[in-house]
């Protein structure tokens, strides 16, 4: 089953940071803990395509996806004047997938064909001005009816005496369980149970402010995957005519580096520049190319064009339906590690005003944006989103 992440609001990460333990008590201000803002997001997902892994890489791709996250940002100032700030969010997939039906055409064995997720997660941060550093941690939980995951991070963040530059680092780790759900037919003397995945991250950034126009951010990542890489219910059919399902090796090690740019050009546009390249273990290489351009029409309303670029070469397990040869000891159907390119185009649409939207004083800021999105194995796909700030 194809899915495509969600994620397409902003272009900017938050890296929290580190090394803050202030030491000046001779003013106290202890201030009560407070709501700073709010956001809900929504967004609808739809595709199609004919290459389903689950079916050995021909069949339908249909897949639907309704998303809703909300995340309530909270600030304290303690004794030593740094700030404290306690992020909780709660986010709820609901999707149907009609290759997932194809896992038992007669029965539908898994509640994967239409299940929620369920993703709740905490963050805190510290930030000491007075030292230009920030520390951080966060942890995760994510539910569906056949995988379960647990993750956390530590980060860290410091200025120069300037301002002008920033050095980061994350560190991240997901410990993940696979439910062993085959297709119908290769049940017979396997073992079901569960299966563990943990995927180990390192991520390191610099920002650097150039001048009063161009901002640049650089970041460089190493993740390491291990376990049960594969996915249980995706087919492989041989090129003798006998099937399997997908065997893929117990670890990954991956390495992506990118630059993030941002140019302002005059009060009214600002150009929003990233690209990133890749490569792994298993022989994927991939770049993505994307440009934002944000116009402000009014001083309340801007409109954000946006177009992404990305390419990537095959693994070297891959190879479409009835292709493998049934001496290869990994192997694997998926259009993901297939070789292809893709594009994606769209808009945003914001309103904000400081005097309230609606009537209501708080809700300062709506956004809605749509993309559309294909690939060169003729997957196709739209997305809708709409993001409310309350603050």
């Amino acid at each position: 089953m194809l899915r495509i992440p969600l994620t397409i609001l902003a272009l900017y990460a938050s890296i929290l940071s580190a090394f803050s333990q202030g030491s000046d008590t001779t003013r106290y201000e202890d201030r009560k803990l407070k709501v700073d803002e709010v956001n809900f997001v929504s967004s609808y997902y739809r595709q199609d395509g004919n290459n389903a892994a689950v079916t050995g890489g021909v069949g339908s791709e249909k897949l639907t996806d309704f998303a809703t996250t909300i995340d309530v940002h909270l600030l304290k100032t303690d004794r030593k004047h740094r700030v404290n700030t306690y992020t909780f969010e709660l986010g709820i997939d609901t999707y149907t997938s009609a290759s997932s039906d194809k896992i038992d055409p007669a029965t539908v064995s898994s509640a994967s064909s239409g299940d929620q997720r369920i993703y709740p997660s905490i963050v805190w941060s510290r930030l000491n001005e007075t030292k230009g550093s920030t520390i951080g941690a966060n942890f995760s939980v994510s539910s569906e009816y056949d995988y379960f995951s647990l993750g956390g991070g530590i980060n860290a963040f410091k200025d120069s005496k300037d301002k002008s530059r920033q050095l980061g680092v994350r560190l991240q780790t997901f410990q993940d369980v696979v439910t062993l759900i085959y297709p119908i037919e290769q049940r017979a003397g396997k073992k079901g149970g569960t299966e563990a995945r943990n995927t180990y991250s390192a991520t390191l950034s610099w920002s650097q402010i150039v001048n009063t126009r161009l901002q640049l951010l650089f970041l460089l990542d190493f993740a390491y995957q291990k376990g049960f890489l594969s996915l249980p219910f995706n087919r492989v059919y041989f090129n003798d005519n006998t099937v399997s399902i997908e065997n893929l090796p117990g670890s990954r090690f991956k390495i992506p580096a990118s630059v993030r740019l941002s140019y302002f050009l005059g009060d009214r546009v600002v150009v929003r520049a990233f690209y990133r390249y890749y490569q792994d273990d298993w022989g994927l290489k991939s770049n993505t190319a994307e440009i934002e351009t944000p116009i402000k029409i009014t001083p309340f309303f801007s409109i954000s064009p946006f177009y992404r670029y990305y390419n990537q070469s095959a693994v070297d397990y891959f190879a479409a339906y009835k292709q493998h040869a049934v001496t290869e000891t990994h192997y694997t159907s998926d259009y993901d590690l297939s070789k292809f390119d893709s594009h994606f185009i769209g808009t945003g649409l914001r309103f904000n005003s400081a005097d309230g939207i609606l009537g209501i004083g708080r809700f300062n800021t709506i956004e809605i944006r749509y993309g559309h999105y294909t690939r060169q194995t003729g997957l196709v796909s739209n997305i809708v989103s709409l993001q409310a700030k309350f603050k």
